[in-house]
């Protein structure tokens, strides 16, 4: 009998004190993503966006602990107001998806599934992520990082909350 195997998934639940529209433009408009996106401490600077199946957010994050690190999201489906899936990827300056700079074993590319619900004002965001097309050794080392990802997304979380709260549309 062959054992199957799934890949390690990373599943984060928030709830924002803000309408689904808002939130959904805070993940896809290149402006409002700019000012909340990335750890707590960072910034990013957008160097192309096109928010469309097959279309690119392609970004440089500047941190002072970790210096600057390119990143890219490959979108692959967009339903308003309520689902986002794209796939992320470090990158190198001109958008080629590179081998991440802290492991020599992590997953090239991270599928991910955003999506967003509304419920009397108040938006309950849910992401995962999974490795896909990754080795089982890329998939162990992303399996052993679940932990310091959930407190990373904590950060980038509590930043969007802000950038929500203050922000009137």
């Amino acid at each position: 009998m062959t054992q199957q195997t799934t890949n390690p998934k990373l599943v984060l639940t928030r709830i924002l004190d803000a309408p689904v529209e808002l939130v959904f433009k805070a993940w896809t408009e290149p402006e409002r993503l700019a000012q909340w996106w990335g750890p707590k401490g960072s910034s990013i600077t957008v160097q192309k966006f096109d928010l469309q199946p097959g279309g690119v957010f392609h970004y440089c994050m500047q941190h002072p602990n970790a210096g600057e690190m390119w990143a890219l999201f490959t979108f692959r489906e967009i339903s308003p107001v309520n689902k986002l899936v794209f796939v992320s990827s470090f990158s190198d300056a001109d958008g080629n998806i590179i081998v991440g700079p802290f492991f020599t074993t992590w997953p090239l590319e991270i599928l991910n599934i955003l999506t967003l619900e509304e419920t009397n004002g108040k938006t309950t965001l849910t992401l995962t992520g999974e490795p896909i097309n990754a080795t089982a050794e890329e998939m162990q080392a992303y399996t052993n990082m679940i932990s310091n990802m959930e407190q990373g997304f904590a950060g980038t979380f509590e930043r969007l909350d802000d950038y929500l709260s203050s922000t009137n549309a």
